[in-house]
């Protein structure tokens, strides 16, 4: 069974085009890791001033497997050639869940 993590990133005001910025550049990062499933980054509207962070995993070693090589290789503040990046987000949580039922719509065109 899948399981869903999702970051609820608190972003101050005005910083959240650097955000998106920052994962347009590691979009595909994270896509070769085994066991991932998926990613959405979601924008906020309506009231709500955090973004989230959607992965879709196949199993939870997965995922820790991914985080743990994450954290020995410094996560996200590293920039390029290994420069440290002032963080954007001013906070954040995780949230988890298992995917319990789904659907997704035709993907033929």
């Amino acid at each position: 069974m899948s399981i869903v993590k999702i970051n609820a990133i608190s972003v101050p005001e005005g910083a959240g085009p650097e955000l998106e910025k920052r994962f347009v550049a590691r979009q595909h990062a994270v896509d070769s890791a085994i066991g991932f499933e998926g990613f959405q980054l979601l924008r906020p509207v309506a009231g709500e001033d955090r973004y989230f962070v959607v992965t879709q995993w196949a199993d939870e070693a997965s995922y820790n497997a991914w985080r743990d090589a994450e954290k020995a290789q410094g996560g996200h503040g590293q920039g390029a050639h290994g420069s440290e990046k002032k963080p954007v987000a001013s906070g954040a949580s995780l949230l988890e869940f298992e995917v319990v039922l789904g659907s997704a719509g035709n993907t033929a065109e």
